[in-house]
């Protein structure tokens, strides 16, 4: 195969016209037939379920109704109630003949009839009668078919009532109407739906003279040859009907009745479509051969020159040289490849920019705030300056007696927990953290990018971190570290802005608002959140917050006012305490 790419793409093209077409004229019909024949069974069998669960609700329509005649117990004084439902019966169900209500003993009561004479308390017994038996049995009983003249078909339903008291109603059917359901069903042009009972003779057919002879004893060995045919294989069957013409025929059954609805299609119309499918593959296979030979020599010709500057083209990319385009005007997918490529190599030119510039101003900021930088696209945000910034000081109570008591291998871990809390809690509320000292950290919000309410995300985030880090804190306390944890939040205006020497710059915030803060944090007790007056006044319409009074902090003359906020745990934790006192007073 160490040919140019010329030969390779015709050879390449040819083969891969002409070998399908080839490959598809041979099996066209195989795969057609199992094609057609999949779409017959499916059509068939699609057609003879609905046939069946149409004369399914036929028959249960007239279950009902025959229902609703033995709903009554055979007192004296419901004679006349017992004769009017099955008048009704007559009226509603169009099929029944006639109507025998039998009693709980066996004994007919009452017989009504469309084409005999009504009979009251005749006194006959019917207990040993199948349909009474049966019915007192299963509940519903459907008989062997039955031939008025040897034309029209009939079949005795029996139901019981729903308590023994009310007896077995017996009727019977007049099933030429199931007529109507078979001469619906068309499949194609010659297809045809006709039903068949346990015995193979015929209950209902489009053609309503052929009916009688499903008491010949010929066509109903034929008709039970093709169900038994169609139930062994599971599918449609090719056979023979009962007039000798080749069809594929399908079934359903009929619950409860074992009655079959056989739907059939002469077998040249089926299978004419294939038929027609390999006159049109053969025609088109010569065809198709001498087109395959010219496109394929043209793609050949098309394909070379582009695909030697896509080469080209990847081989300048891959080595570096991003700002490299690929210049192809075909209109093709080659076209639109090489302006993939072209967008790729802008794509990969921007990040390489930019992991320059973040690896440049990584080398003087915190990581956190460098990304910040990078997505605002200005170092001016970075250049000393006057903010309104919220400070928050938070650190762990007991930190420095645990310490001193359990090995450093134990003090990093419980470290790294607790600034991962922390960390993950900041980052979501993209806030900056400008200072670790061990246990304390100082973060600031509104600085270096301002945000909407940064008083309220403040306090937001010093409530998130309180409820995470009391979770991690009631692990600690389980393995015997008195240690809690304490925020203080203070708001005004400071300079903020890069501080530093060269090759190592922290930003971060100067002014009386983080000595508050910090000083507020000092003071905090484990669960506790302080706030100077300016914060706690700009979120106290959201936040519940209390005043907790004046209080000397390290540094100020004077006593300031300071308030904590009262978030639910804090309060359970209070309520907790309070109560542990109370305890242990008592």
């Amino acid at each position: 195969m160490r040919r140019s790419l010329f030969q390779k793409y015709f050879a390449t093209f040819f083969l891969a016209a002409t070998v399908p077409l080839l490959a598809n004229g041979i099996s066209d019909a195989w795969f057609g037939y199992r094609d057609q024949r999949a779409m017959l069974n499916a059509t068939l069998r699609v057609e003879a379920s609905a046939a069946a669960g149409r004369i399914e609700n036929f028959l249960n329509g007239i279950r009902d109704d025959l229902g609703w005649s033995v709903q009554r117990d055979w007192a004296e004084d419901r004679q006349d109630q017992h004769r009017l439902d099955a008048l009704r019966v007559l009226r509603q169900a169009t099929a029944v003949v006639s109507i025998a209500l039998i009693d709980k003993a066996g004994v007919e009561r009452l017989f009504v009839s469309r084409t005999e004479l009504e009979r009251k308390a005749s006194g006959v017994d019917r207990s040993h009668d199948p349909a009474v038996a049966a019915a007192k049995l299963e509940g519903v009983w459907y008989g062997p078919i039955t031939y008025y003249n040897g034309s029209e078909p009939f079949m005795l339903v029996s139901v019981a009532g729903n308590r023994a008291a009310a007896g077995v109603a017996v009727a019977e059917i007049n099933l030429k109407l199931i007529w109507d359901v078979v001469s619906d069903i068309r499949v194609g042009g010659s297809g045809r739906a006709y039903v068949v009972d346990r015995l193979g003779q015929l209950v209902a057919h489009p053609d309503i003279s052929k009916v009688p002879s499903g008491t010949n004893e010929e066509a109903a060995r034929t008709l039970r040859r093709l169900q038994d045919a169609i139930e062994a294989g599971g599918t449609s069957v090719a056979t023979t009907n009962t007039d000798g013409e080749p069809v594929i025929a399908d079934m359903a059954a009929i619950k409860g009745t074992g009655w079959t609805v056989v739907v059939e299609q002469d077998t040249t119309e089926a299978f004419a479509p294939i038929y027609a499918t390999l006159w049109r593959t053969s025609g088109l296979l010569l065809g198709a051969t001498m087109l395959a030979a010219g496109l394929a020599f043209w793609l050949a010709k098309r394909m070379t020159g582009p695909v030697r500057l896509l080469e080209e083209g990847t081989r300048q990319i891959g080595a570096g040289q991003f700002e490299h385009r690929i210049n192809i005007s075909t209109g093709d997918e080659l076209e639109r490849l090489a302006a993939r490529f072209n967008e790729m190599a802008r794509e990969l030119a921007s990040s390489r920019e930019r992991e320059e510039r973040i690896a440049r101003l990584r080398r003087f900021l915190a990581p956190q705030v460098a990304e910040i930088v990078e997505k605002a696209g200005d170092d001016g945000v970075l250049l000393g300056h006057r903010a309104e910034v919220v400070v928050i000081f938070c650190d762990l109570r007991g930190f420095t007696a645990f310490s001193t008591e359990v090995e450093p291998e134990e003090i990093m871990q419980l470290l790294a927990d607790y600034y991962q809390a922390v960390g993950s809690i900041v980052t979501t509320h993209e806030a900056t953290v400008t200072n670790f000292s061990a246990d304390g950290l100082m973060i600031l919000v509104n600085a270096p990018i301002s945000c909407a309410e940064p008083a309220m995300r403040a306090v937001e985030m010093a409530i998130a971190m309180q409820a995470e880090i009391q979770r991690l804190i009631r692990g600690w306390r389980e393995r015997g570290h008195s240690i809690g944890f304490g925020l203080g939040i203070a708001m005004g205006w400071a300079t903020v802005g890069r501080i530093g020497y060269e090759g190592r710059h922290d930003y971060t915030a100067i002014g009386n608002v983080v000595n508050l803060a910090s000083r507020l944090c000092s003071s905090a007790k484990d669960h506790q959140i302080l706030l100077d007056s300016t914060i706690a006044k700009a979120v106290a319409t959201n936040v519940s917050v209390v005043e907790i009074g004046p209080r000397q902090l390290k540094g100020y003359g004077k006593e300031l006012i300071v308030y904590e906020v009262a978030y639910p745990e804090r309060a359970n934790t209070d309520d907790r305490r309070n109560s542990n006192n109370n305890e242990l007073a008592t």
